[in-house]
């Protein structure tokens, strides 16, 4: 679900270790626009949370007791409240992040990520951006190079001019008010056309979307 940007960006911490979520707290509870609305200890209580806090942004680990990220995430964003799930994780190994990514996580950023990286992440997540550490980021690029090229008609070739443009400017990370920024529309119209591109490209969420079209631009090399 595309919402608009928050003024600030309510945000919940999912981590088993408390000092994880004390430090998580500290850095964003001290940011203007960043506030945090609750913790969960585990995969399942972060569900809960987030269907009672109604968040903007969920900072979700993967590996916990109960229900781990993955399918936490994927709970989450069923449920259909409009939260970006961002995981915030030690592990950035290809399999975690293609599954984080099906689940439909908005980000994965690592846990040795600097606070100004994760308090920017919280920022454009709210924002309705796709915030990837560095390293993860590549990984996700070779991940769509080496994915089987889909046979038939170029799913981008559905698409009209427009709607062209705002996949592209998703794929290269851009938030909706950005996106309407640079192609000068009004923000419910590039709304309207996010929603559009899910559609048409078959798409759980932006990332997905951004995937679509890195695969669209490997097959036409």
């Amino acid at each position: 679900m595309d919402v608009t940007p928050p003024a600030t960006a309510r945000t919940l911490l999912v981590d088993d270790e408390p000092l994880i979520r004390s430090g998580l707290r500290l850095i964003l509870d001290g940011t203007p626009g960043i506030e945090v609305v609750g913790e969960a200890g585990d995969g399942r209580a972060g569900v809960q949370a987030a269907a009672s806090l109604r968040p903007d942004v969920v900072l979700m680990d993967l590996r916990m007791p109960v229900l781990d990220g993955i399918a936490a995430t994927r709970e989450i964003v069923a449920a259909g409240h409009g939260a970006a799930v961002v995981v915030l994780t030690s592990f950035d190994t290809e399999g975690f992040i293609a599954d984080a990514l099906d689940a439909g996580a908005q980000g994965f950023l690592l846990k040795n990520a600097p606070p100004e990286e994760l308090i920017d992440a919280v920022r454009h997540a709210a924002a309705g951006a796709m915030p990837f550490s560095p390293a993860v980021l590549r990984r996700v690029t070779q991940l769509a190079a080496r994915a089987p090229r889909p046979g038939g008609a170029d799913p981008l070739g559905a698409l009209s001019d427009r709607e062209r443009e705002v996949a592209l400017l998703i794929a290269d990370g851009l938030g909706n008010q950005e996106i309407a920024d640079r192609l000068y529309l009004s923000l419910p119209t590039v709304k309207t056309y996010v929603g559009r591109l899910l559609t048409k490209l078959d798409a759980g969420n932006r990332v997905q979307i951004a995937l679509a079209v890195q695969r669209a631009r490997l097959r036409n090399r």
